[in-house]
């Protein structure tokens, strides 16, 4: 892994490991590099490598939890700080908690005691949280943390109720990162798979998130916006403009023929059905 290349990403340079400098790492990498599975709909298949996942971060892509969490453990373990990464499971509003392996989340160890590291919730944290019971604010949201019920002596992440999904538990036991490849594979592929019906793309900050869905740009936050990208050069604006993604010839057309015709599907399919299917925000999740 290129460190230098990676820090120049995150626009800092390298220092001793401090919960100042954590808090710092993991704000840069929110911000400047989104969390997007587009390579899905580029049809270029990705692993849970995270030496894979840096490169590809240090060429100006972004990742699911898989790549943006297996990528950021490997950039504090070389600035040396103790990460330990944790298999977890995010579960819709409904649905049971669960430890379902579609999730990755890291701690790290400081004198301060134990962090929640996590890049690959999409639209939720933006700094790390303390180990500890309680209500976090961050921005506009209020997030909570509280033992899991699950997984003994795990924890459970409440996500602000205007959030994708409702929550995520993981278990504290270290985790390989072979522990994530058969979910991986059901993510990328399945029909099933929330990143194989809708491109998304999102990106948090200070005061909210941004989410692209399909065509759907919306802002979430202190003020909520949505608009529809009505034109390539649109859609590819936005990107650029809102999520620092950019592609050549080549991606570009295949990436509009394929979520132009998406989003077309999924609008046809909306006109004559109640139930709202597809790539409208209150059911596709943004993190898996």
């Amino acid at each position: 892994m290129d460190i230098s290349a990676y820090l120049r990403r995150l626009g800092l340079e390298a220092a001793p490991p401090s919960l100042d400098q954590l808090k710092a790492l993991h704000v840069a990498h929110i911000e400047r590099v989104p969390y997007e599975a587009l390579e899905i709909w580029l049809d270029r298949p990705t692993t849970v490598d995270p030496a894979e996942s840096a490169a590809r971060i240090v060429r100006g892509r972004g990742g699911y939890c898989y790549h943006l969490n297996g990528a950021f453990s490997l950039l504090l373990e070389a600035l040396g700080y103790q990460v330990t990464r944790h298999v977890g499971g995010v579960h819709m509003r409904g649905a049971e908690p669960s430890i379902s392996a579609n999730h990755l989340v890291l701690t790290v160890r400081l004198s301060e005691g134990d962090w929640m590291v996590d890049l690959g919730l999409g639209d939720a944290l933006h700094e790390p949280l303390p180990l500890v019971e309680g209500r976090y604010r961050q921005g506009p949201f209020e997030y909570g943390l509280r033992p899991s019920t699950v997984a003994p002596g795990g924890w459970h992440f409440d996500h602000d109720p205007r959030g994708s999904f409702a929550g995520m538990d993981f278990g504290m036991e270290p985790a390989p990162m072979s522990a994530f490849d058969q979910m991986h594979r059901h993510l990328t592929t399945s029909p099933e798979s929330g990143f194989v019906r809708v491109a998304t793309v999102a990106r948090r900050d200070a005061t909210g998130v941004d989410i692209m869905r399909g065509l759907s740009l919306t802002r979430l936050g202190a003020d909520n916006r949505a608009t529809t990208m009505e034109t390539s050069a649109d859609y590819f604006q936005a990107l650029a403009d809102v999520f620092g993604l950019r592609f050549d010839a080549d991606e570009r057309a295949l990436l509009w023929d394929k979520v132009s015709r998406a989003h077309a599907a999924w609008t046809a399919s909306a006109s004559t059905s109640s139930t709202g299917e597809g790539l409208t925000p209150s059911t596709s999740s943004v993190s898996e």
